[in-house]
């Protein structure tokens, strides 16, 4: 996401908001919303909905989403450890249209943060591995889990992501009856002990060629 930022000339330690901060209560000049009903909003997508530098905003945020109801807001985010202290009074057990996608790269991170992702009341739990930095041992933490994306790291100095490594997700995801997602191969892909290094532009496409999602 740095990454992304700095190639369209921003500072990505600057934390702000942009011109799209409110986009999902914008109208035409007809009266209607721009974000037409029924929509998926993706919240904070080159940075973490949950930074402690975005505390200030975070509840114009959540009334946003409590104001159109009739949008589906998805929410990836690292900072899963902050959730209990971002979110508003009347949470409740989870907003309707709310999805929290927990981002897991490692067996670390699947340690620390999935135990956590568990006891928090969401109405949709996500787990997205993209990107998928080692083998991962989902089994005891599927069991609340409504879907899975995995992907490699694209970019100059992007770590190797393994095929098998995909594979045995996948079966995990198999077992528990999840549904599963290869977004994309990441620029260096290892695949029967051969090393791949993939152009931006074919990640995507060579993942959907491996015809493995669920």
């Amino acid at each position: 996401m740095f990454r992304r930022d700095l190639s369209v000339g921003r500072d990505p330690e600057n934390v702000r908001k942009t011109a799209s901060f409110d986009d999902p209560l914008k109208k035409k000049k007809d009266g209607s919303f721009k974000f037409q009903s029924g929509a998926r909003v993706y919240a904070c997508m080159t940075s973490d909905f949950f930074l402690d530098e975005a505390d200030g905003w975070r509840d114009d945020v959540w009334q946003m989403i409590k104001l159109r109801k009739d949008l589906s807001f998805y929410i990836i985010t690292k900072r899963i450890l902050r959730f209990s202290e971002c979110i508003p009074d009347d949470w409740g057990d989870g907003y309707d249209n709310v999805t929290v996608a927990c981002t897991v790269e490692n067996q670390r991170q699947c340690d620390i943060r999935m135990p956590v992702f568990r006891e928090l009341p969401i109405k949709r739990k996500h787990v997205t591995s993209e990107p998928l930095l080692g083998p991962i041992d989902f089994s005891s933490h599927l069991d609340f889990i409504s879907h899975v994306t995995v992907g490699g790291e694209s970019g100059s100095e992007a770590r190797p992501c393994c095929y098998d490594w995909v594979l045995d997700i996948r079966s995990q995801c198999v077992r528990a009856g999840v549904p599963f997602f290869f977004k994309q191969t990441g620029a260096v892909f290892i695949k029967d002990g051969k090393t791949y290094n993939i152009a931006r532009k074919d990640q995507l496409t060579q993942a959907r060629r491996a015809n493995i999602d669920l």
